[in-house]
């Protein structure tokens, strides 16, 4: 891949909750983030007008860029899953940047793993490294659920492979989840992994453990659950928060096996980081494995959380400096 070094690009990293954006540069053949600035979607009412804000506030201006969106990209446009945002990449040349590329959000993570530093990944089991010429995939749990994956030739080519994964059929793996599946179909025709692994889903599994059990449940918070959860690992949320992971680790695995991630696995999102310690202590890696005949496949595939705050942000400035050239 070539490689154009002297640009000022812009990526960013917008979801359905908050918009992240920087400048970003190449130093050395590794992307180098500067000038960034998070805030809250519901601050501009237009993602034109989000972008612009933050453009202005430049002393050099971006000349093109790369901006990651939590959703699918259709002909150049999109229409955010989870928030009232839409946008083109036409509009968007209207600010001056040209090219500048719209990209699926966990595509930018598959670009974005692979150079995150080892020192913010941290491990939920397996071994250190995978097969460096096989896939690897990035998914997980935050405003809503997402699913990439980097395909390898062995060559030392790759490819990301942007996906609505989180969108597939929730997969029971119990008697429990059975339950679970059969309460939750009273409310959705079609129950998706979304509908239960994310923010808005974990709320959706405590009212449905808490209907199992024969309790009342008056939160309305999924934050008040992991709170909870992480205080008292032995209280109905901590059950709650529990079969989050474990549900979490059967699809990552499941993700595993479809996509061939024999160079890992990452989980991303920002669920995951929030609950460090419970999720390690969790079934989330007995799940990941327990795949019948394909336990020992599972085991020597390495799982990690992505603790980089920006892991998207350098898989677009990956993608921006490449088509820049």
């Amino acid at each position: 891949m070539t490689i154009a070094w002297d640009k000022t690009l812009l990526v960013g990293d917008v979801g359905g909750t908050n918009a992240r954006f920087a400048i970003a540069h190449m130093i050395q053949g590794k992307p180098v983030l500067e000038h960034h600035q998070s805030f809250p979607a519901s601050e501009h009412p237009t993602f034109l007008g989000g972008v612009k804000a933050f453009i202005d506030g430049c002393e050099v201006k971006p000349t093109g860029g790369v901006i990651a969106v939590a959703g699918p990209v259709t002909d150049g446009e999109i229409d955010l899953t989870n928030s009232p945002w839409r946008v083109s990449e036409a509009e968007l040349e209207t600010l001056g940047m040209k090219p500048v590329r719209l990209i699926n959000d966990f595509e930018a993570l598959a670009w974005g793993a692979p150079v995150v530093p080892a020192d913010q990944l941290a491990s939920l089991g397996g071994p250190d490294e995978g097969d460096p010429e096989s896939a690897i995939a990035v998914l997980g749990p935050g405003t809503g659920f997402g699913v990439s994956a980097l395909v390898r030739d062995g060559r030392g080519g790759e490819m990301a492979m942007p996906s609505e994964g989180g969108h597939a059929c929730f997969p029971p793996g119990d008697a429990v989840e059975d339950e679970i599946l059969r309460i939750l179909r009273r409310r959705y025709d079609r129950v998706s992994i979304e509908r239960l692994i994310c923010g808005p889903g974990l709320l959706n599994m405590h009212r449905a453990l808490a209907e199992i059990d024969g309790r009342e449940t008056h939160i309305e918070d999924p934050a008040e659950i992991t709170e909870t959860a992480l205080a008292n690992p032995n209280s109905p949320c901590g059950a709650t928060l529990a079969r989050f992971c474990a549900i979490l680790g059967a699809v990552a695995g499941d993700i595993a096996l479809t996509t061939g991630a024999r160079g890992g696995v990452y989980i991303a999102g920002g669920i995951a980081p929030r609950i460090l310690p419970f999720l390690k202590a969790s079934p989330f890696r007995e799940r990941f494995e327990r795949k019948g005949r394909f336990a020992d496949y599972m085991k020597a595939i390495p799982t990690n959380v992505i603790l980089h705050k920006h892991a998207a942000l350098l898989g677009a400035a990956r993608v921006a400096f490449a088509q820049a050239e």
